[in-house]
């Protein structure tokens, strides 16, 4: 999308915040969602469900106009726009607000959790500082649903991290920045959307992502295999501008918190189901589907342990409590 198209689209959903701030409680009130993944992927799935739940609990009170695929809004500017009112829900992958706090990005660090049921002990630990923190930029949380475990991409077998020394590697946030600078890789930050082309042009030709995101990549036209790792069970925060959903009647605004918990049970359980499926589908097209090395466990473990000190350098007593609790259950 141009410049100006997607300026255009912007500036009319700034007028629909307007205009729905100013709609008598009886009229209609129109919300725009900026999603930055595809229509078939499972979390625009997830969150088009809940808006129509939520049309539909509120007898059509709340509509709803959902831009995919960063047609309106790329990720990077999703979290900003909804601070700023030009769309009032968005959705990004929390990992890659780091640099604002280090809570958004401790799920992303690699073998932290190890399993959904790990990644959900980690999600009810740090969800109170989640919320905390974007109430405090003006954001309500309304769900958070994971990404299948991922893996690494390459076009020769991997059996040791050795292997992606001095790899050009696709990297997403801050936490696969620094994983990379660790074992030698150069970090190349690329966002999903652009992967085809950055793997076509030689920008990268490595990555580490799920399953979910190889196959809406149709990563079979640059790799050749993909070793599943385990890497994180990164998650997405799924949020509401603050004012605009306290402009809503309590009876919405507890229609949307149900429709709202209804997703993030929906996106739980579509995560586990992409683990598998996806996977899958990488094999139907061609796609080599490795088993990790217990060596290249064995480094990952040793990279994690790096990881997380460095983490709780910076997150401080609130972080080690956080730690210390997940690591008491684990």
């Amino acid at each position: 999308m141009d410049m100006t198209r997607r300026a255009a689209l912007a500036a009319g959903a700034s007028v629909a915040v307007a205009g729905a701030a100013a709609a008598p409680a009886s009229a209609q009130t129109r919300w725009q969602i900026a999603c930055a993944y595809p229509d078939n992927n499972y979390f625009t799935r997830t969150l088009r469900q809940m808006a129509t739940d939520i049309e539909a609990a509120t007898n059509g009170r709340l509509a709803f106009q959902l831009h995919t695929n960063g047609s309106l809004l790329p990720m990077p500017q999703i979290k900003r726009g909804v601070q700023q009112g030009q769309v009032q829900i968005g959705e990004i992958l929390l990992s890659a607000y780091g640099n604002e706090d280090p809570f958004f990005e401790l799920d992303g660090i690699p073998q932290l959790a190890r399993s959904f049921d790990d990644a959900k002990r980690l999600m009810t630990l740090t969800r109170p500082f989640i919320e905390e923190r974007f109430n405090r930029q003006g954001l309500s949380l309304l769900y958070l649903a994971p990404w299948p475990p991922s893996g690494f991409y390459t076009n020769t077998p991997l059996t040791s991290l050795e292997g992606l020394r001095g790899s050009r590697l696709r990297t997403y946030n801050a936490m696969t920045n620094r994983f990379a600078t660790l074992i030698g890789a150069v970090p190349t930050l690329v966002q999903a959307a652009e992967v085809p082309q950055a793997f076509a042009t030689g920008v990268v030709n490595a990555m580490v992502t799920s399953a979910t995101t190889g196959v809406d990549s149709s990563a079979w036209d640059y790799a050749r295999i993909f070793t599943p790792i385990g890497f994180t069970y990164t998650k997405n925060a799924i949020f509401v501008n603050r004012r605009a959903f306290q402009a809503l009647s309590a009876a919405d605004q507890a229609a949307v918190r149900t429709a709202a918990a209804a997703a993030e049970t929906r996106g739980w359980a579509a995560a586990a189901d992409a683990q598998t499926s996806q996977e899958a589908i990488l094999g139907q097209r061609g796609m080599t589907v490795a088993q990790p090395t217990p060596a290249m466990l064995a480094e990952m473990d040793r990279v994690s342990a790096t990881m997380v000190t460095e983490w709780l350098a910076k997150a401080g007593e609130e972080g080690t409590r956080v730690i210390n609790a997940y690591r008491a259950r684990t």
